[in-house]
């Protein structure tokens, strides 16, 4: 099973239609990967922990609206995934037992927009087990690649592992006109894609130093680490494939990522 980082953008994803990243989820089992899943685990940027945490759910999962001042009826969707709370304790384990000391259960939580608004599009009948894994905003790239690498084993026992996250992410600059691409955003973005698919992993766990504006297109951390979590997965040597592009607010990029292990 290959693994993936999405950029899920802003949660209005979940019912604009004129956001080119909508018909990309939606086509995802068509033209993106046929093969379903026996589980999910998606690594989402809006559950931020201190250590590793896992939610441990069984029956459905709830859905969390996480974001305030939108259209009503973004409040009224529901994704009630099944719990997967034998994928949740696998992660543990594997997390353990590659030195992850302290790894949390939570269960109680369900999914946050991370997590349903692109599942939602990919698989609408809410019919694959999901389960949700934690990062860590202080403990930087290294630690998440790391956490990646620990969970390689589920890609050979049919899980899915996506990172969902945002590959530029100000939103305090978001622009609403339809002028170009701000420069500090497509040069981080041109780096990010060119570092990935050239396999310039030791740059991409320090980013902070190595590429250009990445503090101004990732003021804070969280949105980028699943991409990490997600390429560990893959192996040290993944090949990077992006499988989609697209633009909004003139800073907010949707690129996304397919990694697939070397031979």
């Amino acid at each position: 099973m290959e693994t993936f980082f999405l950029s899920h953008g802003s949660p209005t994803l979940s019912i604009d239609e004129s956001l080119p990243a909508r018909p990309f989820l939606k086509s995802w089992r068509s033209k993106v990967l046929q093969a379903a899943p026996r589980a999910i685990l998606v690594v989402s940027a809006h559950w931020e922990t201190a250590f590793p945490t896992v939610n441990v759910i069984d029956g459905r999962n709830d859905t969390i609206h996480d974001f305030y001042g939108f259209p009503k009826p973004m409040y009224q969707l529901k994704y009630p995934a099944p719990g997967a709370p034998k994928l949740a304790k696998r992660v543990r384990e594997l997390l353990q037992n590659a030195g992850f000391c302290h790894v949390k259960e939570d269960k109680t939580r369900g999914l946050d927009h991370g997590a349903w608004v692109p599942l939602m599009l990919m698989y609408p009948a809410a019919d694959i087990p999901v389960c949700q894994l934690s990062v860590q905003t202080e403990k930087g790239a290294t630690h998440h690649y790391n956490m990646g690498k620990a969970l390689t084993p589920l890609r050979d026992e049919g899980v899915l592992i996506i990172g969902s996250g945002s590959a530029t992410h100000n939103l305090s600059i978001a622009l609403l006109d339809d002028g170009p691409i701000e420069k500090w955003a497509l040069d981080f973005d041109t780096w990010l894609k060119e570092s990935l698919i050239n396999r310039r992993h030791d740059d991409l766990n320090n980013y902070e130093e190595k590429a250009p504006d990445a503090r101004m297109a990732h003021p804070s951390p969280e949105h980028l680490y699943p991409l990490h979590v997600a390429l560990g997965a893959a192996g040290e040597k993944a090949k990077s494939e992006l499988i989609h592009h697209s633009w909004t607010e003139r800073t907010l990029s949707y690129a996304s990522y397919r990694f697939t292990t070397a031979e």
